[in-house]
């Protein structure tokens, strides 16, 4: 074996890595199990476990309870995708940025929502409604509810200073996220929010985030036309 830092995970997962890309471990391979890895590399099992974890994430290798780990046949680079904060998105347009929250309120979830996220016909929801300015002029306007019971100090921050959004990227650490893109002929009443003609087309995100199984917030921004976003992968 080449020489590596076998007291780093990252060094393991190098190492791991080299053997894949060189082929001496093929696509569908039994890869060696974590006690004989981590005798081998004189290291402890639980830096082993990190290394190949991480692998797993980024879709290198497939791990399976009691069936052991396996070179993925099929390596899927899989995205890391962060929330974006508006503010951030508006500023690097070169733009200046502000906000009107236009309604607030606590209510229980709808029919849709207890479905969607197995909440509780009495789930305490704090709803939201704002409108995103750049320049001035409309950017982008929200609809977002937030689950009171995973975010219950949420209702004393100061959300007229710093948005909903950009608190909970700060304050929330999320576990996973859904995100659906969509065009969409905007409403009367969005085309008045953002002051666009009747049916122009808008571009919609729908984004839910989870804390395991318990939803944070499930959001819709409804964005005017000519909005384009950039991903990096």
């Amino acid at each position: 074996m080449t020489q590596l830092d076998t007291n780093s995970w990252q060094g393991i997962k190098s190492e791991v890595m080299r053997r894949i890309n060189s082929r001496r471990w093929q696509p569908g391979d039994l890869i060696p199990g974590e006690v004989e890895l981590a005798e081998e590399f004189g290291c402890a099992r639980a830096t082993v476990n990190r290394a190949l974890r991480e692998l797993a994430d980024s879709g290198l290798l497939d791990r399976k309870r009691k069936a052991g780990t396996r070179v993925a046949l099929n390596p899927v680079r899989k995205a890391t995708v962060e929330i974006p904060v508006i503010r951030q998105d508006v500023e690097s347009r070169g733009k200046v940025y502000s906000f009107d929250v236009l309604d607030r309120k606590e209510l229980a979830p709808s029919a849709i929502l207890q479905q969607q996220y197995a909440l509780a016909a009495s789930a305490p929801l704090l709803g939201l409604w704002t409108l995103h300015r750049a320049d001035t002029k409309p950017f982008a306007y929200e609809e977002r509810w937030i689950n009171l019971s995973v975010v219950p100090e949420i209702v004393d921050a100061d959300l007229e200073t710093l948005s909903a959004n950009e608190w909970l990227v700060r304050n929330m650490p999320l576990s996973r996220g859904e995100f659906t893109f969509s065009a969409a002929n905007a409403t009367a009443a969005e085309s008045q929010l953002l002051d666009c003609p009747r049916d122009a087309a808008v571009f919609i995100v729908n984004r839910s985030t989870f804390v395991v199984d318990d939803a944070i917030t499930a959001v819709r921004l409804v964005y005017g036309p000519g909005y384009s976003m950039r991903t990096v992968v």
